[in-house]
């Protein structure tokens, strides 16, 4: 039976048309401009290949490889790459997840219900002993899976953890042992071989978490201590092949020792008059476009194109930290390891030399260049972690060198001697602009999370966070955001966390149908 040709209310092109408009305010995901969050490897060639990729399985389900067996031969290739490159042999399984985030959830999710499994009956909750630069995806899984998170600190100076500190943490309820390949916040590639040494004595999981720069590590032109499954007592590792693997978001993949402790990552039940369902992953359904996409860009590039890509992004980096240090009045934390790195005050200098690593990224900014600017943070035993600004380089980095490095100089110039915001000082106006002053800002922290949507608002608004109901970006952040980190480190850390929920919040809700 035929059927009439749907009418489209709309045309195509009118259609992309406003998407394109809509794409016109965000930050340029290619060319170099945005040091975090995108990955570009600057061969637009390998853009093209994962869209036709994804184009080809977009109707295909992931939800079932037997019925979409594509699906398991192109995880089968992924993984096998993986295990590969990062020092696995036959004993290593694993599964392709949407993302880094999902990759650690399911690592926690393993270590605890083997952890469970192992001590039938104890009413106990696991801990996870992580350093405090562990990737806040491992907060969000203590969060969901019902786990304590022990943080341990971190030397200021270099962002990086004492083995020995990790060490006096251990216990028997320690289901899993965290370390980083390397760090988000300060690049620190943690002590995996001698962390891996203490835990496999004691029979505790170890998962490294290499998600940002795994994909890098494993090319990586310098050599590096051991921090793949190459160190026995390694169980599991996350890493991203949407970033350094260069496919579209999201993809990543979770290795595995041992295929028993793997299948503690599964999901299963018969319990419905449905089909059975058996999930390796957090979701059901799922596309296959980033599987494919990130298939097709392993096969077409193979170890000696990821060689080459990673040799372009050390070469920036180096150039970049090299740029860095010859600024009076900033400095690089520690000895970063891979295509990422953070820079801090240099204390070292006097005042009037100084540079504010947050001023120096707003300043970036003003001139087309995006740098993450990232909060200090106090840790447990007192220790300052410095704010600082995060900048993630990749293989397009090389090719904007002298202009990137030129306009790091001339924002550095433009706001040396500029001392850091007062966050207390940002936090007394925010409070003087509420009706109520200081009390209503006292009341609101004491309160904290449990601050209803409309105060929560109220307190944007004062804080020039967002703007009038149903704007479509829900008022736009200011153009300098340096005081709104400080205002991070000022207010407590609840507080700020619903804050910044109702700010997500908001820039995402339908503006309203009432004219």
């Amino acid at each position: 039976m035929e059927h009439p040709v749907i009418d489209l209310r709309r045309e195509a092109s009118d259609i992309l048309s406003d998407l394109e408009a809509l794409r016109a305010g965000d930050a340029p995901t290619h060319g170099g401009r945005v040091l975090s969050y995108v990955y570009d490897s600057g061969v637009p060639e390998l853009d093209d290949l994962a869209a036709a990729a994804a184009r080809l399985v977009q109707p295909v389900n992931g939800l079932d490889p037997t019925t979409f067996t594509s699906v398991a031969a192109l995880e089968a290739g992924v993984v096998g790459f993986a295990r590969t490159v990062f020092g696995g042999d036959d004993d290593v399984v694993g599964s392709v997840t949407s993302g880094g985030t999902e990759s650690c959830l399911l690592a926690v999710k393993s270590a605890r219900d083997a952890w469970r499994s192992a001590r039938l009956g104890t009413p106990r909750v696991p801990r996870i002993v992580a350093p405090v630069t562990v990737h806040a995806a491992f907060h969000k899984a203590a969060h969901y899976l019902g786990l304590e998170l022990d943080l341990v600190p971190v030397d200021p100076a270099t962002g990086a953890p004492a083995v020995a500190a990790i060490a006096e943490r251990l216990g028997d309820d320690v289901a899993l042992v965290v370390v980083s390949a390397p760090s988000y916040p300060f690049a620190s590639l943690d002590p995996v071989a001698d962390v891996a040494a203490i835990t496999a004595v004691r029979g505790i999981a170890l998962h490294v978490d290499a998600c940002i720069g795994g994909f890098a590590l494993a090319f990586w032109p310098d050599r590096l201590p051991a921090w793949d499954f190459s160190v026995p007592g390694v169980m599991s590792l996350s890493a991203d092949l949407h970033k350094y693997g260069y496919a579209p978001k999201g993809v990543s993949v979770l290795l595995t020792r041992g295929r028993d402790r793997q299948r503690h990552q599964y999901f299963a039940t018969t319990a419905w008059p449905g089909y059975p369902v058996v999930n390796p992953t957090m979701t059901g359904s799922k596309p296959a476009g980033p599987l494919a996409a990130a298939w097709a860009i392993i096969e077409a590039l193979g170890e000696p194109g990821f060689a080459e890509l990673t040799g372009r992004a050390a070469r920036a980096t180096t150039a970049l930290r090299s740029c860095v240090e010859h600024i009076e009045g900033l400095r690089v934390i520690g000895a970063p390891a891979g295509p990422l790195f953070a820079v801090a005050t240099d204390d070292s200098v006097p005042v009037e030399r100084r540079v504010d690593p947050h001023h120096w990224a707003d300043a970036a900014r003003a001139s087309g260049w995006h740098l993450q600017l990232q909060p200090g943070l106090v840790q447990a035993d007192g220790g300052r972690l410095p704010h600082t600004t995060h900048l993630t380089v990749t293989p397009v980095t090389e090719a904007v060198l002298p202009e990137l490095t030129a306009a790091l100089d001339d924002a550095a110039e433009r706001v040396r001697g500029v001392p850091p915001v007062d966050g207390s000082a940002v936090a007394a106006g925010l409070a003087a602009a509420l009706p109520g002053g200081a009390g209503a800002l006292e009341a609101a922290a004491a309160v904290g999370g449990g601050l209803d949507s409309d105060n929560a608002a109220a307190l944007l608004r004062a804080a020039g966070l967002l703007g009038d109901a149903g704007a479509p970006d829900g008022g736009a952040l200011p153009a300098q955001l340096a005081p709104v980190l400080a205002l991070v480190e000022a207010l407590p850390g609840a507080l700020t966390e619903r804050l910044l929920i109702e700010l997500l919040a908001r820039v995402v809700e339908p503006q309203s149908s009432i004219e």
